[in-house]
């Protein structure tokens, strides 16, 4: 996947039918672009997408479309993905990490940022007619285990690779040892339940207050000595899924969080967030052993079902610190606030169906 020598590159007003020609040729496509139309795409708080309908001079086995990333035209939501080194991680992951895994994600035709952001540009492969999954709608059994088990191919590939490490962009061992997420949580935490916390019932607002009063809580752990990249914002919205097919495809994308971790935590955050309680309850210990045996199948040793269970429970808080920080963080929608609710609900009662709160000192 090639991106500029120069770091130059154009924003979303100035992409044009030639540039578009280049990003395609320097991939193999011989195809000139000779216009396209653009219309806005997804419903991203930190980034923008664009759906770019190309028409080619002459015929061509060219994409009839792609589509381009590009940061906020709010001012906050730029700040946070420079702060939180959302864009310079999306970047990094396809020029550098994309290639060694076998989770399905989008073929990139560009990636490049000035400096740490917030310019950037991702140009990548239109997974239409596959649909964007819908956060607040959730999904049935069959969705939840097919993304599940995409998780496998994330996991496996990076498991205790320690050389990645190295990679500072990625994973900043000293800001690990701090108690930033912490602080992070817990300044943004009376605002969150000044917004949110009259749609939430006593027991989801206390297990998320708690979270901010205790300094050993699962999601301010140390990495773990099983660890592995872990998306960090896995959940429906972040899915594009194909039906047309016996089972749902599903095709990942918005690497903007990506970091090393406890792969559980993937699996938990998807579980708590995209299910339905009830429907949660039927299906999510089997739907763990799916991805269980799926480790164990690709070559993962002394890593055995007590433990995974357990690192599953202890999984349950990943998703209190994407839904209270990033919701105080972004620009604020409807939707988002919508979203926002239905998640802090979804992962309060996950953890305390899980009995998670026991990790809560």
């Amino acid at each position: 996947m090639p991106h500029s020598e120069n770091g130059v590159f154009p924003n979303a007003e100035e992409v044009d039918a030639d540039w578009l020609s280049q990003q395609l040729q320097a991939n193999g496509i011989d195809a000139t672009v000779c216009a396209f139309t653009a219309e806005p795409v997804g419903t991203g708080q930190i980034g923008k997408c664009y759906r770019y309908h190309l028409n080619y001079a002459g015929p061509t086995q060219g994409p009839a479309t792609l589509i381009a990333k590009f940061p906020s035209d709010d001012p906050a939501s730029r700040a946070t993905g420079v702060i939180l080194r959302n864009f310079l991680k999306e970047v990094k992951f396809y020029q550098s990490l994309q290639s060694r895994l076998t989770i399905r994600t989008p073929k990139c035709y560009f990636a490049e940022i000035e400096g740490q952001g917030p310019e950037f540009l991702v140009l990548m492969e239109d997974l239409s007619p596959g649909k964007q999954g819908n956060q607040l709608l959730g999904c049935n059994r069959q969705v939840a285990q097919a993304a599940v088990n995409q998780l496998i191919g994330l996991h496996v590939p990076s498991w205790c690779d320690e050389s990645l490490k190295s990679q500072a962009w990625l994973y900043d061992a000293q800001s690990a040892k701090t108690d930033a997420l912490f602080e992070m949580y817990k300044a943004q935490l009376p605002g969150f339940l000044d917004r949110f916390g009259p749609k939430l019932a006593k027991d989801e607002r206390n297990i998320i207050a708690r979270l901010g009063e205790s300094h050993t809580a699962p999601l301010y752990s140390d990495l773990p000595d099983m660890f592995s990249l872990v998306h960090v914002d896995y959940r429906l919205d972040n899915l594009m899924i194909d039906h047309r097919q016996a089972g749902p495809n599903i095709t990942v994308v918005d690497w903007q969080s990506i970091t090393l971790g406890a792969p559980l935590s993937d699996v938990a955050y998807f579980i708590g967030a995209g299910l339905l309680a009830d429907a949660r309850r039927d299906a999510e210990e089997g739907i763990v052993h799916g991805y269980h045996e799926g480790l164990l199948a690709a070559g993962i040793e002394d890593f055995d079902w007590s433990t995974c269970w357990n690192a599953y429970r202890r999984g349950a808080f990943a998703g209190f610190g994407v839904t209270v920080i990033a919701s105080m963080m972004v620009a604020r929608t409807e939707r988002g606030d919508k979203m926002f609710t239905a998640m802090a609900q979804r992962h309060a009662r996950h953890a305390l169906d899980l009995g998670a709160d026991e990790f809560l000192a």
